[in-house]
């Protein structure tokens, strides 16, 4: 296995975490990358406009940034009442302010695409309760939502202006606070959330205008008022990356300590285990059998930790796919399953987006590639793999087994070390990775390593010879085979170990330790 990544060592900032946040929110309502910074950015001009205190800007700042994440840790009961559960948060921009015409929307929607009959008990389970689960849910939101902040060190007025995340100044919203009793981070923070879907969606106009129609409602009145007034300044230039800058250059980011970046990339990787009961713990679990097999094949401490850091975030684009398909307890539709597949390309998005954390996205989004080329998001193979994305798949692999699924029951160590090995033989796993994610999981070392990308001892002759220059017909004259079975052994190594050429060949054989 080649040593050495290109990983450097890891800095960041407290709103290169709460961005990432932010964009996986994104993706769990149903908005395009971007949604929540620009809410914030509108927020932040629209909070200076008031003339609010420093302290109520701050408040405001990580109430847009935070106002939307709890969702996530709730989707396991959404998705059991309507089934897409990103789908029912995308509609939910349009509905007006009447509540009639929501709980109408909400009980239309109740039971997903579950049977007649099953959706029939669903509502007449919500109308027996009083539509008590589905405010059970945003009360739940409210409090993940204080709960992400204060892991981030953010003061009382954040986490306390964050439990009133769904107030509304009629009173009627979760808490059944109103008036002035509503932070006014609070209020700023709901209006430029739905201002911005609605500028995007139907213009500057249509943002300002509607306001209107819920003042006295969910917005306050005289708030309203002043965004007559400013709003049009407040979404003003605000495409590209104008509002990302903005959020990331405000005054309350700060850069982290390293152990305090680590402690933030653990709350992503339990902010990406909330999206399904079926997922506690499993980030954690595939970061701690990465970087211990990272250690394990000697790689420089810089790349240990890189590896442990990938495998906390490797699943953050989990919010972007519904429990409707990640809680089925059956066989997935080829369609479900090319939606599973986008996961891994949104982790890449996120973190690409997540301003330092950049440097993680190209490992973590390869945690499901294959080194036959048969994985995702780019089915890319062989060496095109950076190391330590070849361990971070045997890791994230290995957990999984071992843990529970809807369709499945977890398999036992023995099993799931097997299962591991048959990957390997199959030619989808590197051997040397899947040999130290097993001996960091406990599992006694073979007696003889397996081999990389499931390689043949005889293959592994040939890649010798082959690498070496020597044609076809050599090869097959030094073995004591036929030319043509030598041509075939040649043609599957290379599409093994991802290479087209003799050179490239011979790089690999020499990175992998093949040839002395």
């Amino acid at each position: 296995m080649a040593r050495g990544s290109g990983t450097r060592a890891a800095s960041g900032t407290i709103a290169d975490i709460a961005s990432a946040i932010a964009l996986a929110a994104d993706l769990a309502v149903g908005q395009p990358f971007d949604h929540v910074l620009r809410s914030c950015a509108i927020a932040m001009r629209l909070a200076e406009h008031l003339g609010l205190s420093q302290e109520d800007q701050d408040a405001t700042y990580w109430m847009s940034i935070l106002l939307l994440p709890g969702c996530t840790a709730v989707s396991f009961e959404l998705s059991r009442l309507f089934g897409d559960d990103i789908a029912i948060r995308k509609a939910a921009y349009d509905l007006g302010p009447s509540p009639i015409d929501q709980i109408r929307y909400a009980l239309g929607r109740a039971g997903g695409d579950a049977s007649l009959l099953q959706k029939t008990r669903v509502r007449a389970s919500l109308l027996a309760q009083g539509m008590k689960p589905m405010t059970d849910t945003f009360a739940a939101h409210c409090s993940i939502n204080a709960r992400l902040a204060a892991s981030m060190g953010l003061g009382p007025p954040v986490t306390t202006a964050l439990e009133m995340s769904w107030a509304q100044w009629d009173g009627k919203g979760i808490p059944a606070i109103k008036g002035e009793d509503v932070h006014i981070a609070v209020r700023v923070a709901r209006l430029a959330d739905l201002a911005e879907v609605v500028h995007r969606e139907r213009g500057p106009e249509a943002a300002v205008n509607l306001a209107q129609t819920w003042s006295g409602i969910l917005f306050d009145p005289a708030l309203v008022d002043a965004w007559l007034l400013a709003g049009p300044s407040c979404l003003e230039g605000l495409d590209g990356n104008v509002a990302r800058d903005m959020v990331m250059q405000a005054r309350p980011n700060r850069l982290l300590s390293p152990a305090e970046l680590d402690s933030g990339l653990e709350l992503l990787a339990d902010y990406a285990d909330l999206k399904s009961p079926w997922f506690l713990g499993h980030s954690r679990g595939v970061a701690a059998l990465a970087e211990g097999a990272a250690r394990s094949l000697g790689l420089p401490e810089a790349d240990v930790a890189t590896a442990r850091q990938a495998g906390l975030v490797h699943d953050i684009g989990r919010t972007g796919v519904p429990n409707s398909i990640w809680d089925k307890a059956a066989r997935l539709t080829p369609d479900e399953m090319e939606r599973v597949r986008l996961h891994a390309y949104y982790t890449g998005r996120v973190l690409n987006r997540a301003g330092s954390l950049a440097f993680l996205s190209t490992i973590a989004s390869a945690g499901h590639e294959r080194v036959d080329g048969s994985g995702y998001p780019r089915a890319i193979a062989g060496e095109t793999i950076p190391i330590l994305g070849r361990i971070l798949e045997c890791a994230d692999a290995y957990q999984a087994m071992r843990e529970a699924r809807p369709w499945r029951a977890a398999l036992s160590a023995e099993a799931a070390a097997r299962e591991l090995r048959g990957m390997v033989r199959a030619g989808q796993l590197e051997g040397a990775a899947c040999d130290a994610v097993l001996a960091t999981a406990g599992h006694a070392p073979r007696k003889r390593p397996s081999a990389p990308a499931g390689l043949t001892p005889r293959e592994i002759e040939v890649l010798g010879l082959a690498a070496r220059g020597a044609p076809t017909k050599e090869v097959a004259r030094r073995l004591g085979i036929s030319a043509k079975t030598a041509g075939t052994h040649i043609e599957r190594i290379y599409s093994k170990i991802g290479v087209s050429s003799r050179a490239e060949a011979a790089l690999y054989a020499l990175q992998q330790g093949l040839i002395s």
